[in-house]
């Protein structure tokens, strides 16, 4: 242990690792200890990552999810089908701000990144990671394609990945200081985090269970926990209310998820190899050695339930379907981790060549990540690439207003005396928002569009005295239960050759409804 830092020793003590250190008396508190200087570095790095996501945030448009986002902004309440209120809410500010700005829409997902970075190069000081280490583990995260493909744009992604890193900042500072006080920050940091995603209930549960596998359990008996868990859960409770009210569909749209109705959904068995590419192929053995340096270094035993929190949730998302990016906000800390280990081998052996290779994965990394999840090449040209096929979520921000204005024609195809009984109708939430968005300017009422997917479903159904529908996006097949007549209009083309989700939907002109509103439209929802 003798290369290991000073203050990693300390903490430990010579009665153990999870042990209070001498002088405490059993009792949990505040250990002074000399942790290594800030690397003022990582600074920098997180606001070049600040700077590039403004920089690309105006290409390409909208993302289906921010086109609902935006809608939902307009019908706020204390939660939706498919997420708590936080995202909705930020949605309706920033439009209150600069309306139609696409580039103000998403800045708060690019400080996310910006935070996320440093306190990643923070996690890598408080487990004993000098300088270097903690801006590899900063210009890791920095690299990433985890990170630029959940803060690019306005998502909920992208506040989680920030929650789990802050919060397990603040789990390992509580480990090593043995300051239980902090569970009470904790506590405020999870509740605000938990009107962002559910997940973080997760990783909190995940973590107390891998207190009481690997220690130090005596944190488990501290009120300071319990008064944290209780403050969470206090935040939490207005959405577990209106989820209760609502007949909770959440857990509707999560099994719908698993069984792969989302454009990110993936089989169960893809979970953990995923793992290995959402940092980097090749600066996964960072965050790898980092896993296996919180479950057998001795001078990291009292970081030891980190570790643990980690096969625990993995048994849980592969048990329940969960996309590969649930299990992600994990691994900026086992980057903190590993970093210094990577630090010292580069350091040994042959330095030159080894900081050589770290170099390469780095620069390959960025390179890769800029392709795959940030809208640097040409609209015209993706479709010559593979990016959409590797990245759902690209080919989700190319087309709308292409799309809404050939929804629009459509309308216009309907006689103008019947154009005040017709509506637009939607099989999912990013036609409707797109319609919602763009459709005014066009012609299309902005109280003219339904859809039945998720919160859309809630807001409808269309009126009684609707006569004429411009459906998008379904089947002939399930058209054919629900309207008496139905004709082709178009079919959706963004022009540039992209295969996105709505690339050739239909847009159908249909009438005769068959049946009432209150009896179909529970037939027609949609939860996923």
């Amino acid at each position: 242990m003798s290369h290991l830092p000073v203050v990693v020793q300390s903490i430990i003590g010579e009665d153990g690792p999870g042990r209070p250190p001498p002088g405490t008396d059993g009792r949990p508190s505040v250990v002074v200890t000399e942790l290594p200087p800030i690397n003022r570095s990582i600074f920098i790095v997180a606001g070049c990552t600040l700077a590039v996501l403004v920089a690309v945030s105006a290409r390409y448009g909208y993302h289906r999810d921010e086109l609902y986002f935006l809608e939902a902004g307009h019908h706020l309440a204390w939660g939706y089908p498919d997420q708590p209120p936080l995202v909705p809410l930020l949605a309706r500010l920033l439009s209150a701000i600069d309306p139609g700005s696409v580039v103000v829409l998403r800045l708060p997902s690019a400080v996310a990144a910006a935070a996320t970075v440093t306190l990643t190069g923070l996690l890598a000081r408080e487990l004993g990671g000098r300088g270097p280490a903690q801006l590899l583990a900063a210009g890791a995260v920095a690299a990433s394609a985890l990170l630029y493909g959940a803060d690019h744009y306005l998502n909920t992604a992208a506040f989680d990945l920030l929650a789990w890193t802050l919060l397990l900042w603040l789990v390992v500072r509580i480990l090593r200081t043995r300051n239980p006080r902090l569970w009470v920050v904790v506590g405020v940091v999870a509740g605000v985090a938990l009107l962002n995603s559910d997940l973080v209930a997760f990783l909190m549960a995940a973590v107390v269970a891998g207190m009481a596998i690997a220690g130090p359990r005596r944190l488990l008996a501290s009120r300071w926990l319990w008064t944290g868990g209780a403050l969470a859960a206090l935040l939490w409770t207005p959405y577990l209310v209106w989820q209760a009210r609502h007949g909770w569909p959440q857990l509707s749209v999560s099994r719908s998820i698993a069984a792969g109705s989302s454009g990110t959904s993936q089989p169960r068995v893809e979970l953990l190899p995923f793992q290995l590419v959402l940092i980097s192929p090749y600066l996964a053995p960072v965050w790898i050695v980092g896993l296996v340096q919180l479950f057998r270094r001795p001078a990291l035993a009292w970081c030891r339930a980190v570790a643990w929190a980690y096969p625990l949730l993995a048994v849980v998302f592969i048990v329940t379907g969960g996309k590969s990016y649930y299990l992600a906000g994990m691994l900026p800390a086992f980057l903190a981790a590993g970093a210094q280990p990577a630090v010292d081998w580069m350091h040994h052996g042959r330095p030159g060549r080894r900081r050589t290779v770290v170099g390469i994965a780095l620069v390959v990394t960025v390179v890769g990540t800029a392709l795959s999840t940030l809208p640097v090449l040409p609209v015209g040209v993706l479709h010559r690439t593979p990016i959409v096929a590797l990245n759902y979520d690209e080919g989700e921000t190319v087309g709308w207003p292409t799309y809404v204005d050939q929804i629009a024609g459509v309308y216009r195809q309907v006689p103008v005396p019947a154009r005040a009984a017709t509506v637009v109708l939607a099989s999912n939430y990013g036609e409707a928002g797109a319609v919602d968005h763009y459709g005014p300017a066009l012609g299309i009422p902005n109280t003219a569009t339904f859809a039945v997917q998720n919160g859309y479903w809630y807001w409808g159904p269309p009126p009684p005295s609707a006569r004429t529908f411009v459906v998008v996006g379904f089947t002939s097949t399930k058209l054919a239960e629900y309207f008496g007549s139905c004709r082709l209009g178009t079919r959706l083309d963004n022009r540039v050759q992209v295969k996105n989700q709505e690339q050739g939907a239909p847009v159908r002109i249909c009438t005769g409804l068959r049946g009432t509103w209150p009896i179909l439209w529970p037939r027609l929802q949609v939860l996923g």
